[in-house]
């Protein structure tokens, strides 16, 4: 697993709470060589493996990016997985648009703050611990209908925007980060429907087969990572492996 990374690595799991977060967290536990990995989510999260470390932070704060990056203190982290992200919020009444008549101010800033601004703002925090010339590989969840070129169906216009403007922050940063560390890569990935409350309302209609468990998609995901070095970073790849389109 991640072979390109050294043994004791360093890893940064955000959104640990989280389906997908959580499923990262456990499939890198499986493996004997991470040596410390920390789990953010917004909730503490106690854990019987003394490798993990829980930080209750919000990153969608400043101060939430501002603890993550003093609890780092600059040492070299080797893998940050973002899996933080928003499709619906019943309590906030934000839902995927079918027509421009449902847009919404409100919802479609909120939905790019966290699916767009929040991975940035990571980045910007995690600088000092990614900058150097260690093995590093930042992975940010996407989503296919992020992507302008595979839009056919059109609706989901907060949701996708925001993926879109996800996927070019990673792509820019990925320029200026290969300056800071020509060991370091970046990834877009596309984790496919997976049985998380962010898919809920809507798996009636994935075909058979097609919705995933947690742990096959942190497992696929990882696995991905293998593929993504520095010459491939700012890379858009789906839980297969395969490109997918800008």
């Amino acid at each position: 697993m991640l072979t390109r990374l050294p043994d004791d690595f360093t890893a940064v799991v955000t959104g640990a709470s989280g389906g997908i977060g959580c499923a990262v967290v456990e499939a890198l536990l499986a493996s004997d060589r991470p040596a410390r990995v920390i789990a953010v989510s917004r909730h503490y999260q106690t854990h019987p493996d003394p490798r993990v470390e829980s930080l209750a932070l919000d990153l969608g704060t400043e101060d939430g990016n501002e603890a993550l990056a003093q609890a780092l203190n600059g040492a070299p982290v080797h893998l940050v997985f973002n899996a933080i992200g928003m499709l619906h919020d019943d309590a906030r009444g934000i839902g995927p648009e079918k027509k421009l008549d449902e847009l919404d101010a409100e919802a479609m800033a909120r939905l790019y703050h966290v699916n767009a601004i929040i991975p940035a703002l990571l980045l910007k925090a995690l600088q000092p611990s990614l900058k150097g010339r260690h093995p590093t590989l930042f992975a940010s969840l996407s989503a296919r209908v992020g992507s302008i070129g595979d839009n056919r169906l059109g609706g989901w216009y907060a949701y996708r925007a925001s993926k879109a403007a996800h996927n070019m922050l990673m792509k820019t940063a990925a320029v200026e980060l290969r300056r800071l560390n020509p060991q370091a890569a970046i990834a877009c990935l596309h984790p496919g429907t997976t049985d998380t409350p962010l898919s809920a309302p809507f798996q009636s209609r994935v075909p058979e087969g097609k919705l995933f468990t947690p742990s096959f998609v942190a497992e696929s995901l990882l696995n991905v990572l293998e593929t993504c070095t520095p010459d491939q970073s700012g890379i858009f790849l789906d839980w297969a492996g395969e490109r997918v389109a800008w």
